[in-house]
């Protein structure tokens, strides 16, 4: 049975992920700060084994409790969806707070680094070696919003660190990928729904897509054998602004 960690699993991208691995017959454990989403994705859950594990992806104690935690339950972890992750209000840089840049980047940046180094750790460990790593980069890795400095500034890097755990994966058969996402219908997007600003300072409303597309996308890339890797993937609304931001 393959075994996952999905991080950021109580709402939204990461739930639609881990839903459509346990539904492929996955064993996942659900990562989150808060228990009750966690719960709510596991009593959706068709197939496989669905495992709520507290923890906070910003503490390097919490991830590796997290991690230990797979080992003992499952032996072995074949995939890490590195998915957790924070906005900030939309403003100019000269108006970033200093705990908005550093809780963004706390999450999305440093999150992501320790649950891979971890996920890593574990995978070059195992006996049969190897698993794959997939990071949520968001279009805001290749092209940003107005006002969003913190935001873009850590996708960016999530970028960075996609391709260094590529090459750094290649003697152990630890595969990486990264997911770009547009405008998937969750909490976190709600208020697309009263319109977005726009670069040439207009507001407008986007399109939006189902999330269930993006959990479809991460299992294709889940499912590869190691033998192939999925690089990059760009999954958005089809007319949302993105080329351009125009």
């Amino acid at each position: 049975m393959k075994t996952a960690v999905v991080t950021g699993a109580g709402t939204g991208i990461g739930r639609a992920a881990a839903l459509a691995l346990l539904k492929a017959g996955w064993n996942v454990a659900l990562a989150g700060r808060r228990r009750e989403p966690l719960e709510e994705t596991a009593a959706m859950a068709e197939g496989g084994v669905a495992l709520p594990v507290v923890a906070d992806v910003t503490d390097p104690a919490s991830v590796a409790a997290l991690f230990r935690t797979v080992v003992r339950e499952w032996g072995r972890l074949d995939f890490l969806f590195n998915n957790a992750g924070r906005g900030s209000p939309s403003c100019e840089i000269g108006e970033v707070s200093d705990a908005d840049w550093y809780g963004v980047v706390n999450a999305n940046l440093n999150g992501a680094f320790l649950c891979a180094r971890a996920a890593f750790r574990t995978m070059k460990a195992q006996t049969p070696q190897g698993g794959r790593i997939v990071n949520n980069g968001s279009i805001s890795a290749a092209a940003p919003r107005v006002g969003s400095a913190p935001y873009t500034a850590t996708k960016h890097a999530i970028t960075g660190l996609t391709k260094a755990i590529s090459l750094d994966g290649r003697a152990y058969d630890i595969a990486c990928g990264q997911i770009d996402i547009g405008n998937a219908a969750t909490p976190m997007t709600d208020p697309m729904t009263a319109g977005t600003p726009q670069p040439n300072g207009t507001t407008m409303v986007e399109p939006r897509m189902d999330v269930a597309h993006v959990g479809a996308a991460v299992l294709q890339m889940a499912s590869l054998p190691l033998d192939a890797n999925i690089q990059f993937i760009t999954i958005m609304a089809t007319k949302m602004p993105f080329l351009g931001r125009g």
